[in-house]
């Protein structure tokens, strides 16, 4: 296991700041999600966590040892990339065992041993003497997580790694990554996307990142419900939390008010606000109504079951009481 410390740390690339001070403190043990828009530093920040770049300044440390000159191999990590990174000549077999293979001291029955409990875990025992030509995308993708797992690593570090894959191998591979943390809690875990909806399955804690600077730090609960800004609040959650401004968040003393769309209640008259249905999504379990407001952009009420709502409705909305978010004029909360 290993704690990890980061201290003001920056990267830039010349006159380019990317990352701009962060300091944050990630569990031993912990399954911790980066997640933020395109650009906004979170592989970048894995690749200083992982040695691939050089820290521009501040200190990042595993158990307390400043490691900012460590070479990636001795820091006890492994990595999974966004490509599978494996090598085509080579057996499922090969490919896992090859960064053992370079490592004095390693016998060839243990390097066989820790292959194979690898492969067990992962499900891809039947694939050991194939080659990657002849594995679909998520079994090579267990196959590079596999070759991380037995290097037996302090720290595993994935950057974006369902992102090549469809969307239901997505969630196939999402739910094994999952099985692979509870099945070894004391390695601690850092991963990468875009996604909120991995960050929000996946993560003990999450930290949003903007513009190369830290939003919030917090579980996947605390920053659905209590957000720390208005930044986070429209990013985390799907769909996205509801922004109404202006005159319509006057009665609740805010510059603009959030509401989620599932904490939205249709009223047969006299809602709070009223809107006009411009499109619906009826998805089985649940359904979508899209309502002109005068919004930047559509307020989204989310509905169980199937909706019988057309274009041109006019439906009156009222929001949960203990449901509202307020924000004032610089995007803060107001408690």
């Amino acid at each position: 296991m290993a704690n990890i410390q980061l201290r003001n740390v920056r990267k830039a690339f010349g006159a380019v700041e990317v990352i701009k001070g962060i300091d944050l403190d990630i569990r031993s043990g912990e399954f911790m999600v980066f997640v933020g828009p395109s650009g906004c530093g979170k592989s970048t920040l894995l690749r200083l966590v992982a040695g691939l770049e050089d820290i521009t300044s501040g200190e990042l440390a595993f158990d307390g040892k400043v490691v900012n000159g460590l070479a990636p191999s001795k820091r006890g990590i492994a990595m999974v990339f966004q490509s599978y990174a494996l090598y085509p000549h080579m057996t499922v077999f090969d490919n896992m065992a090859f960064g053992l293979t370079l490592e004095k001291g390693t016998d060839k029955d243990e390097i066989r041993k820790r292959v194979e409990n690898a492969a067990e875990l992962l499900q891809i025992t039947p694939y050991l003497a194939r080659l990657p030509k002849q594995l679909s995308g998520g079994q090579r993708q267990r196959v590079a997580i596999g070759r991380a797992i037995v290097r037996d690593p302090k720290v595993f570090l994935f950057d974006e790694p369902l992102s090549n894959l469809d969307a239901a191998l997505r969630v196939a591979t999402r739910i094994e990554i999952a099985k692979l943390h509870e099945s070894m809690h004391n390695v601690t875990m850092i991963y990468v996307t875009h996604d909120q909806v991995e960050a929000m399955t996946l993560a003990d804690r999450i930290c949003v990142l903007r513009d190369g600077l830290v939003e919030q730090v917090g579980t996947p609960m605390e920053l659905y419900e209590t957000p720390d800004s208005l930044f986070v609040a429209g990013f985390i959650g799907s769909p996205k939390m509801n922004f109404i401004a202006g005159d319509k968040a006057k009665p609740f003393n805010a510059h603009t008010v959030g509401v989620r769309g599932e904490h939205l209640v249709i009223k047969p008259s006299d809602g709070t606000w009223s809107g006009t249905v411009i499109h619906t999504e009826n998805l089985g379990a649940d359904s979508y109504v899209y309502l002109e407001m005068g919004t930047e952009e559509p307020v989204v009420v989310r509905l169980d079951g199937v909706n019988n709502y057309k274009s041109g409705d006019t439906v009156h909305i009222s929001p949960m009481d203990d449901k509202i978010h307020r924000f004032d004029a610089a995007g803060k909360p107001i408690r």
